[in-house]
């Protein structure tokens, strides 16, 4: 979730595994080593801008900061923005940025039409969305639904008494009969962030409930005022411009009203907190009503606005309720965690759940997301510590040749870390200073973004910053990955490039191949428009794989291929389908001849 503690990502991981200018013809035969093609338009794309996107997240805190304070800010994206731009990046999505007193770094938000003074002024986002848009990139913002900070007038005003008129926009309730407070809370609900998810109030002798931390009261989505307000602020912006929201952690708008205890299961959290059941406070069947409402708001203005779910969900049934299944009518992409984070490379998990997003949701668009703000970076989740940058090269290629759109977070193009603080004093996330040292808290994935080897890695001049910068930014930059034609980032690039050029890697269906092969993850994608087929090979193990493909059996035009992209050198000049001698963790991408 927006800010999900990663005990719950665990859990959720735990239950679903029990449970250039150029166009392609003109291209060489392989990318590596080589200045990726330019992007360039496709005249034929089929649908809405979203349905190709590469969609980037921003930390704003830590990708530039312009003024010195050591902070990131609204003005460094916009410093930024032709870095995006030569990437293929089609739009950014901003973790939050409004007034906020920071407990949660802007998810507790104490204004929702305005902008922290951290991160600049109004006038600062008009103007990086004006910059944006003359580099054809647009931006997403995160909206937040669930709960607002406890200083924000809402909450102060509900909070003053029994009786004031906001009283019944967030939930309030007396303790259990038998008991007094504070240790006699409505009942046994755990907050994600650790402990009771109630807070007694002695000013009015009730109870607050809150899914997330103490600061952060949740919005009483049962009551229609709140939901007219909260679509109030999801005008003002789309009113300004934006494409679009990224809504945090919605599948907990709604509650059960009887506020049932939950069932305990086994084992416990980073924090003691015994586990739960969270049916009873998760993904409730009234907020798909709320989304089908959003929906019909979101589609009134022109552009083709987006919305996005944070939706951490069991299995594709629940996520294709998201889409609202076959009436499409809810969100247009809630993300399917289910894939990026698998967190082993299990070629057949892999095949298994892209597969369900293939013919599982009804024809909606799939969208996959490998790194967020929220999780330890896929760099170290899939890593062995020996092929770490064949494995990325391999997600990569899994994240942009799928028909996917594609979700990433700043500095996953250059392989950054996850680097958590060593010492609790340096811990500056509260889970993790809750939570340590089981929980080490999220800042190891939201260090600043590494441009280059000067000071600060090039993110800020300030004497100190508000995370230091990674440890190995002096050698992983972004200026030292530019200048080689076969880094990380290059890779991504050309990935991205091949996407946008490409009319089959664009639109055409996918067909898994080999699917008994527990080593080795094949799909093609179909030709499309007399555009011939791409073929995609991952090896997913640490030794050599052999793979051979039939055409006849396999219903291919030929059983010969032109080599477009590869992370192994040996295979730059395959051809022949019969007989394909993968390295470790190697990727080739091939066109079918």
């Amino acid at each position: 979730m927006g800010h999900i503690a990663r005990s719950l990502l665990g859990m959720f991981a735990a239950f679903v595994l029990l449970a250039s200018g150029i166009s392609l013809a003109q291209a060489p035969q392989t990318f590596r080593g080589r200045n990726a093609p330019k992007p360039a338009a496709h005249a034929g794309t089929a649908g809405p801008w979203w349905k190709h996107a590469v969609i980037y997240e921003i930390y704003p805190r830590s990708f530039q900061d312009s003024n010195g304070d050591g902070i990131g800010d609204l003005n460094g994206i916009t410093e930024r923005l032709d870095y995006l731009k030569g990437l293929g990046v089609d739009a950014i999505w901003l973790s939050p940025i409004y007034p906020s007193p920071q407990i949660d770094f802007g998810y507790d938000i104490s204004d929702y039409e305005n902008v922290d003074p951290q991160y600049g002024t109004l006038v600062d986002f008009n103007r990086l969305l004006s910059e944006a848009k003359k580099r054809d990139i647009r931006i997403i913002m995160d909206m937040v639904m669930n709960h607002t900070s406890d200083k924000h007038p809402w909450f102060i005003e509900s909070a003053s008494s029994k009786t004031n008129p906001k009283r019944n926009w967030y939930v309030w309730d007396d303790g259990k009969a038998g008991g007094a407070p504070p240790d006699n809370p409505p009942n046994n609900w755990t907050s994600i962030f650790g402990h009771s998810a109630w807070q007694y109030s002695p000013m009015t002798g009730q109870y607050y409930y809150h899914r997330f931390y103490i600061q952060q009261p949740d919005l009483n989505w049962r009551n229609p005022a709140v939901e007219s307000a909260m679509f109030g602020t999801v005008r003002f912006w789309l009113d300004r411009g934006v494409a679009g929201f990224r809504l945090d952690a919605i599948p907990t708008l709604f509650e059960d009203p009887k506020l049932t205890d939950a069932k305990l299961l086994p084992g416990t959290t980073a924090y003691g907190d015994q586990n739960q059941d969270t049916s009873l406070y998760e993904n409730l069947p009234e907020v798909h009503g709320v989304m089908r409402r959003l929906r019909a708001v979101v589609d009134k203005y022109p552009g083709q606005r987006v919305l996005i779910g944070e939706t951490y969900l069991p299995n594709i049934v629940e996520l294709d309720k998201w889409y609202g299944g076959a009436q499409h009518n809810e969100l247009h992409l809630p993300m399917d965690m289910q894939v990026g984070f698998i967190n082993k490379l299990d070629a057949n998990l892999f095949r298994q759940r892209i597969s369900d997003a293939e013919t599982k949701i009804e024809g909606n668009q799939p969208l996959f997301v490998f790194d967020n703000h929220d999780n330890i970076r896929s760099w170290n989740r899939y890593g062995d510590g020996t092929h770490d940058e064949l494995i990325a090269r391999l997600l990569a290629a899994i994240l942009f040749t799928t028909r996917s759109t594609a979700l990433m977070y700043y500095g996953q193009e250059i392989g950054m870390t996850t680097t958590p603080p060593t010492r609790k004093e340096d811990v500056k996330d509260p889970i993790g200073i809750t939570g340590w040292p089981r929980e080490k808290g999220r800042d190891g994935e939201r260090t600043p973004m590494q441009w280059d080897d000067s000071q600060n890695a090039g993110f800020s001049t300030a004497t100190s910053t508000w995370l230091p910068a990674a440890a190995d930014y002096k050698t992983k930059n972004v200026k030292a990955q530019q200048d080689d034609p076969n880094s990380l980032f290059n890779w991504y690039k050309q990935l991205i490039a091949t996407r946008k050029t490409d009319p089959t890697l664009r639109d055409g269906s996918m067909t898994m191949l080999d699917q008994t092969n527990s080593s080795v993850l094949s799909y093609l994608r179909n030709g499309v428009a007399g555009h011939p087929p791409i073929l995609v090979v991952l090896n997913f193990t640490g030794t050599p794989q052999t793979v051979s493909f039939d055409p006849h059996k396999d219903h291919l035009p030929s059983s010969k291929a032109h080599t477009l992209l590869t992370s192994a050198p040996a295979l730059e000049q395959q051809s022949d389908l019969t007989r394909i001698e993968l390295p470790p963790y190697a990727t080739w991408i091939a066109r079918l001849q």
